[in-house]
């Protein structure tokens, strides 16, 4: 049975309605990125920083999963299927995807600023200044910011070696170190890019390009792969 490995980034969110940080004018409201998401950002206005996650949480409770997350979920109905996601939504989970990992956090999600291991779910959109950890330290969102490590990009790597099918969807393939993941796939992967905006990808020996956007291709993409292996 085929292993299936899916890395999504925003543009699958986008089609569902939620901005992504390179629309101009878009998400960032007109803040600079490290004002919003960095460590900087948060030791100089944490309100700021509290406030701008608190919008994007009603955004989200907004979103409904679209075709490309469901068509994942059907595809999971046929072979092992592990996502990765570079987004904080829980539109996957929503879909009903059970095998997710979120490269860069959660946006439902809490953690202590004084332990990161001591992580705590967010129960509608708002985290506010005074919210604490058991052991009394203010809570942040659990996001990897710009300048943070990305703790589970080892746990990436090793299921994007291990996948015969790698799935590539809704990325402009230029975050680091997201983006390197492609280049963990072996050569007998078969490697699958959908993206309207085609990502400079390089060459692998069975790659497949879909300049598409996440919500037309994947459902086709899916019934060609349960065709194809079934």
């Amino acid at each position: 049975m085929k292993n299936v490995v899916v890395l999504t980034g925003a543009g699958i969110s986008a089609e569902s309605g939620i901005n992504t940080f390179r629309d101009s004018g878009g998400l960032w409201e007109g803040h600079d990125v490290m004002e919003v998401a960095s460590p900087e950002g948060w030791r100089k206005n944490p309100e700021l920083v509290l406030e701008f996650y608190n919008i994007r949480r009603k955004d989200a409770l907004k979103a409904q999963p679209n075709e490309a997350h469901l068509a994942l979920v059907e595809l999971n109905k046929h072979f092992p299927v592990k996502i990765i996601t570079q987004n904080v939504d829980d539109l996957h989970e929503r879909a009903g995807s059970t095998d997710v990992l979120h490269l860069h956090g959660k946006l439902f999600e809490s953690r202590s600023t004084a332990n990161h291991r001591l992580i705590y779910p967010i129960d509608g959109w708002e985290l506010k200044p005074g919210d604490r950890c058991t052991r009394g330290s203010q809570l942040r969102p659990n996001i990897v910011w710009f300048g943070e490590a990305v703790p589970l990009m080892d746990d990436a790597v090793k299921l994007t070696a291990k996948a015969d099918v790698f799935i590539v969807i809704g990325t402009s393939l230029q975050v680091y170190p997201a983006a390197s993941l492609v280049d963990y796939a072996g050569p007998d992967t078969e490697v699958i890019v959908i993206d309207p905006n085609m990502p400079a990808v390089k060459n692998h020996p069975l790659l497949t390009l879909v300049a598409e956007k996440a919500s037309i291709a994947t459902p086709r993409i899916v019934r060609e792969l349960i065709e194809k292996y079934k």
